[in-house]
């Protein structure tokens, strides 16, 4: 690990003199391993590095004892001992519930309103598990790292766990008793002064109460604000067909794709069946070499710019004049003259437009939901001249139930609390005081509000400034409803009873109505009985529950075009020249602060730069060069008076002259886990400005931060560790990754190691790395699945973090602008293991089916196998980071899998429970076991179908098909280990006009 107090700058010129002389192309990890630092040799050589002690000198006794307190339950080092447990049997047990074996529901979870469709795993009537249901059109099966990680919140020992009435505990019953007198004394004004504020609904039967509640009181208002909502793109369609609309994407359809500074793939409504249907048009099969071809102009880098064939760097204020020049190469009328040119080459440009004109109707331009509107009216205006409208690009009503522009809305409510116009505030499920824009004085103008009443998973910033906050229930312990990207609606159905009494939304917006006593439940199917009522009523409510979507409630695709001169109607904005852009994003992982509570969450290495607990500023390695910066320098950002300290991350491929700040960190009131981790980018966020602004100062303050990136641990050494190509390579020679020979290298490799026979199953697995997007769904889904714990930023620093699997991100070309690939790296199932030869108590070992086991229970933590293991895959526990003490946190518990004591080594399995599980109930039906019948949590939960798992010994398994494929590969396969994870190459497909 670097030193935190003498780590040198990085030679940034050496470095781009490197990568120029470089023959072929040269894959790298991180500009510190072209740089040759020791640290980072250190990190090659050292499976940890080089006096890693017990503890970090850093680490005072203050940080221990705080470390060892009862949120590390979540945070790592919790108990030292395995608890006593007393068995009580049920007395009497439920008809449908089998001790052992799981039950699963159909549900759904939603983030910023949008609904997707999940499956939860519940044992003996607690959650354990979610994956994604594969009748919901958005997830299709699959699921994201939220998704993944609602388990942990529903168990967070922080959450809220009492009504609280002005710093002291009280009762619902107190509640609503003054809330009534309250409601009573505003009738006579017909509710002036009610305000409620939420986020963005979509839910039919709250927005039913919704409504019900404004017409009983007709001067109340409602009021929406989502700190990463989607105001752009609405107020885009606004500007060019005169309406709100939604827009949906057939990239299943789509042969060319430009992507205007957005990241498809990872984030926003439909983005897991986006990432499915584009990376459908990616797949590259001997006797099916077609692929579509991606274009992506970004500010920063995504993980839809890494699996683009041609990606450009570009500020997010020079995207505008872009796409302009883009419509008018194209034909679009009325774009008039950018203010300001692109610096992207007119012969770039050029191609471009003539490669989309190409693929008239079966082309796709979708604009990010962080540009401003006119970049979404440009996007719509160039899809109608390519004819696009209609086949690959859809539209429908807006999904949510009021289509405000929230960031409007919420200013409209701030300014009547500052001039006393609001007497009752009800604020639900969000944190205004936190993450409203700082010019609005939010928390200020709160203070003037007679009654304000908050209810939400956590007591945080806004519930502080409250008189009343009331805990809320999670997900998974109400009922519900919500509606997918395309309309689609799910019936969210609990799975537990609230664990500390939390309260729905539903259930408080009966309160305001005066309608208490009725249950969720109530409430929802009531509506829906209102909806679809009748005699087969029951039976429409039994299979909406049973296969988590409601039947034909998907919007039908509505027609509109873009009006006459609507471009034309609003100029470009100018471009700023002095001072540096900011440009705000969300977090990766924490998103805009809802998850920073959750460790699984906060130490997920976020995609693209690996780092993990905290957040950083992001800026090029020309503006670091420029400005004299290296990665983890503190530097004081000031903009429109206010300023934040931040550390600095050189990042490759970052547009220069810019800096991304990522929002959701600087918490005050978040639990034990993410309270006071990281800096506050909503106190330089503005109203006038929330996504990029321009005129900002950097100073350098001389001092440093020590930041937990986790690219280079566990490094690899070796050469061709991603096999790399183009279509045009694999048209040419579908063997061209192994030269002449078809044959997967090692596989024929002479060892003086005995032969294994397997009789039964062969067990193996492939990963499609020209699938894989880098979004670590599969990371979290792993940890969830196997009980894995989190360890914190001191161990992550020390390179001790224990998921067992890694999502390597490798980087080909120049540092201003390289392109990246992902390869996921679980334990490789070696058939010649070099583990098992080293182990002095047997504790890891060969398995008939080929697995290679871990016998947990006689591991005495020598590390042998860990030595000897040349992809350093294993993970041991140095210290007691399971938490076997906290109640709540032990329900969480996968039973399936054991949790682990500290001095054990530990790994990827394949999910071998899983194996046994499909095996037994084959074993039950008299049958054999099916191909797909077991699915690994990896590979279940992975957005694109990158990972198959499955039996060689089945010739017609799509794993031995796979593997059959001229692009398979193993890694580091020269050294005779015969990995049964193997890979397919990455391929590209570049437009030949434009130069790579």
């Amino acid at each position: 690990m670097q030193d935190e107090t003498d780590r040198r700058s990085l030679d940034l010129a050496a470095i781009r003199a490197r990568l120029a002389g470089a023959r072929g192309s040269q894959l790298w990890r991180s500009l510190e391993q072209l740089a040759e630092t020791p640290e980072f040799q250190e990190f090659v050589r050292h499976e940890f590095p080089r006096g890693a002690d017990l503890w970090r000198a850093s680490l005072s006794r203050r940080s221990f004892l705080k470390l060892m307190g009862a949120s590390l339950a979540l945070a790592g080092l919790s108990a030292c001992a395995r608890p006593r447990e007393t068995i009580v049997p049920y007395v009497r047990q439920p008809a449908e519930i089998v001790p052992g074996k799981p039950l699963y529901y159909a549900s759904a979870l939603t983030l910023d309103g949008i609904a997707r469709g999940v499956l939860v795993e519940s044992h003996e009537g607690r959650p354990t598990k979610i994956e994604g249901n594969p009748r919901h059109p958005d997830s299709l099966g699959a699921t994201d790292m939220f998704g993944q990680a609602a388990i942990l919140g529903l168990y967070d020992p922080d959450r809220s766990q009492a009504v609280i009435n002005v710093g002291r505990i009280s009762t619902w019953e107190a509640f609503v008793t003054a809330l009534t007198a309250r409601l009573q004394a505003l009738a006579g004004g017909q509710g002036a002064g009610l305000r409620l504020l939420t986020g963005t609904i979509t839910s039919p039967a709250l927005a039913a109460q919704i409504e019900a509640l404004l017409a009983r009181y007709p001067a109340a208002q409602w009021h929406q604000y989502q700190p990463a909502g989607r105001d752009s793109a609405l107020e885009g369609a606004r500007l060019a067909f005169g309406q709100p609309v939604d827009t949906l994407y057939r990239f299943d359809q789509a042969e060319r794709i430009l992507s205007l500074d957005a990241d498809v793939l990872l984030h926003g409504p439909g983005s897991l069946r986006y990432a499915r249907d584009l990376i459908d048009g990616r797949r590259v099969r001997q006797g099916q070499a077609r692929m579509n071809r991606l274009y992506a102009v970004e500010s920063m880098p995504t993980i839809t710019g890494a699996m683009a064939d041609h990606r450009l760097p570009l500020r997010a204020s020079l995207v505008e004049p872009f796409a302009r020049e883009v419509a008018a190469r194209l034909g679009v009328g009325g774009v008039g003259a950018p203010d300001q040119p692109s610096p992207i080459p007119g012969a770039w440009t050029d191609a471009l437009a003539r490669d989309l004109q190409a693929s008239r109707g079966k082309s796709i331009v979708i604009a990010g939901d962080q540009q401003p509107p006119i970049v979404h009216a440009l996007a719509h205006a160039i899809n109608e001249a390519l004819g696009n409208t209609g086949a690959t690009v859809l539209h429908i009503p807006p999904v949510a139930a009021s289509p405000a522009n929230g960031g409007e809305s919420l200013r409209a409510l701030a300014a009547d609390m500052a001039a006393g116009k609001v007497s009752l505030l009800v604020t639900i499920d969000c944190n205004p005081a936190f993450d409203a824009p700082a010019d609005l004085g939010f928390a200020q103008a709160l203070a003037r509000v007679a009654m304000r009443v908050h209810t939400g998973l956590y007591a945080d910033e806004t519930a502080s400034l409250s008189h009343w906050h009331i805990p809320a229930a999670h997900p998974l312990e109400a009922w519900g409803d919500a509606r997918a990207f395309d309309g689609t609606v799910s019936i969210v159905q609990p799975l537990i009873a609230p664990l500390h009494g939390g309260i729905s939304p539903h259930e408080l917006l009966a309160a305001l109505l005066g309608q208490t006593g009725g249950s969720s439940y109530e409430i929802v199917r009531g509506y829906w009985q209102g909806q679809r009522g009748g005699a087969d009523f029951e039976q429409f409510w039994r299979q909406s529950l049973h296969d988590g979507v409601v039947e034909g409630t998907a919007f039908a695709p509505i027609q509109v075009s873009v009006r006459p001169g609507a471009l034309s109607s609003q100029a470009a904005r100018p471009t700023p020249q002095n001072g540096l852009e900011l440009v705000f994003r969300p977090d990766p992982t924490i998103w805009d602060g809802r998850f920073a509570n959750n460790a699984w969450l906060q130490e997920l290495p976020k995609p693209m730069t690996t780092l993990t607990w905290d957040n950083v500023a992001l800026l090029s390695p020309a503006t670091a060069e420029r400005l004299g910066l290296s990665s983890e320098d503190v530097v004081e950002l000031r903009l429109g008076g206010r300023a934040v300290r931040a550390p600095a991350w050189v990042m490759p491929g970052h547009a220069d002259d810019a800096v991304t700040l990522f929002f959701g960190y600087g918490r005050t009131i978040a639990g034990q886990v993410g309270s006071n981790i990281g800096y506050n980018a909503y106190a330089l966020r503005s109203s006038g400005a929330p996504w990029i602004a321009g005129g900002a100062e950097l100073v350098r303050t001389g001092e440093r931060y020590p930041l937990a990136p986790t690219q280079d641990h566990f490094a690899v050494d070796g050469s061709d560790l991603v096999k790399l190509g183009t279509l045009a390579e694999f048209q040419q020679n579908p063997n061209f990754i192994h030269g002449a020979a078809a044959a997967v290298p090692g596989e024929g490799l002479p060892s003086l190691l005995p032969e294994y026979r397997y009789d039964g199953h062969r067990w193996a697995m492939t990963i499609d790395t020209n699938a894989c997007i880098g979004c670590n769904a599969c990371v979290v889904a792993c940890q969830a699945e196997n009980n894995i714990p989190v360890v914190g930023k001191p161990q992550v620093q020390v390179s001790r973090e224990m998921h067992w699997l890694k999502v390597d991100r490798y980087y080909t070309g120049g540092a201003d602008n390289p392109a990246a690939v992902f390869q996921p790296r679980p334990c490789q199932q070696c058939e010649q293991a070099p583990c098992e030869l080293v182990c002095p108590v047997a504790a890891t070992v060969h398995s008939a089916e080929g697995l290679n086991d871990m016998v947990y229970n006689r591991c005495v933590g020598t590390r042998y196998c860990s030595n000897n293991c040349p992809y350093k895959v294993r993970r041991f526990n140095f210290l007691q980071y399971s938490d076997q003490k906290t109640p709540v946190i032990q329900l969480m518990h996968n039973p399936d899998v054991t949790v682990r004591d500290r001095g054990v080594m530990e790994k990827c399995t394949y999910c071998v429970q899983r194996i046994s599980a499909g095996r037994i109930a084959a074993e039950r039906d008299g049958r054999p076991l099916r191909d797909g019948e077991v699915k690994t949590a990896c590979q279940e939960s992975c957005p694109t179908g990158a990972i198959v798992f499955g039996d060689l010994n089945d010739p017609a398994s799509q794993v031995a098909q796979l593997k059959a494929q001229p692009l398979n590969y193993g890694l580091l396969a020269e050294l005779g280990t015969q990995p049964r994870t193997s890979y397919l190459a990455r391929l590209r497909n570049p437009n030949p006009e434009i130069p790579v």
